[in-house]
């Protein structure tokens, strides 16, 4: 009597296309909902930026409200306040200087921990990372006596220099990732050409990294562009930025839901026109590796 082995059958058990549709369409729209989410906050202060002061403060609010100018007039001093073009100037100069500085010193930084890889590299990669570990607060009052002693209070250069220190770890980590990337023979072949390590930097390294470079620039202006602590500490008058002069809305006769409204989405604008033209090398610089 003999056994008849029963062999199991293999199918491929890949789900069909219309299904494989169906669920693409609910992840798509999935996304949309998330990002229509995050973008209704910047669509309501637009729109209540271009409402009267009684219209803006009304609850619930009236979105067949008449619409006016009158909150980016008085933002830009029509109504006899102060200029925000001062404010707006020592934002930029912080924010680009101190991203300027920030990738001449983190480029060959990268380059010495991925190209070039020091001994425990590691260590010095977790030793820059560390460094965003301590709170802003538990440094302040140093940082205030040591420009106070210094005669620096109210000086945009202090900013600049301390952008540079807060934005400097984060830069390098990043930097490292996308360094990591850039092909060693490429680079062999500029030295036997005769190429020193400047030239290196400058012509191999950094077109081959535009991408991640573009990327931790953007997050390094926007760091700067954002910050509000210490300038809020260290400066006054001269050196006043944008997040300090945007404080100053908040006054003791109220808070100006309009006008305050027109200045944030102007301060804004900035970042999201950076943001906008460099966004095709974010996404190129974020996703840098991730695909081989």
């Amino acid at each position: 009597m003999s056994a008849t082995a029963v062999h199991p059958v293999v199918t491929d058990a890949k789900p069909p296309v219309r299904t494989r549709r169906r669920a693409g369409a609910g992840l798509g729209l999935v996304a949309w909902l998330v990002g229509i989410v995050f973008f209704l906050p910047i669509a309501w202060m637009a729109l209540t930026s271009f409402h009267s002061e009684s219209d803006a403060a009304t609850n619930p609010p009236s979105f067949a409200a008449s619409l006016t100018l009158d909150g980016y007039r008085e933002f830009f001093g029509a109504g006899g306040g102060a200029s925000p073009w001062p404010a707006l100037i020592n934002s930029a100069v912080a924010s680009i200087a101190s991203t300027l500085f920030v990738l001449v010193l983190a480029l060959p930084a990268a380059y010495a921990l991925s190209i070039r890889p020091v001994k425990k590299w590691t260590d010095v990669l977790f030793f820059f990372l560390s460094t965003k570990m301590l709170p802003v607060v538990a440094g302040l009052l140093p940082i205030y006596l040591f420009a106070k002693n210094t005669d620096m209070l109210d000086n945009i250069w202090l900013l600049v220099i301390l952008y540079t220190s807060m934005n400097l770890p984060i830069a390098v980590w990043m930097m490292q990732s996308f360094l990591a990337e850039v092909p060693v023979a490429i680079i062999e072949a500029a030295r036997v050409d005769g190429a020193k390590l400047p030239t290196i930097l400058v012509r191999v390294v950094a077109p081959i990294a535009l991408p991640g470079i573009a990327a931790t620039s953007l997050i390094c202006f926007i760091f700067s562009w954002n910050e509000l602590l210490f300038a809020r500490v260290l400066t006054g008058v001269v050196a006043e930025t944008a997040p300090v002069f945007l404080t100053g809305f908040i006054t003791s006769q109220g808070l100006f839901l309009a006008k305050v409204c027109a200045a944030s989405l102007v301060i804004s604008l900035p970042v999201l026109a950076a943001g906008f033209a460099a966004q095709d090398k974010l996404v190129q610089g974020l996703s840098l590796g991730a695909v081989k």
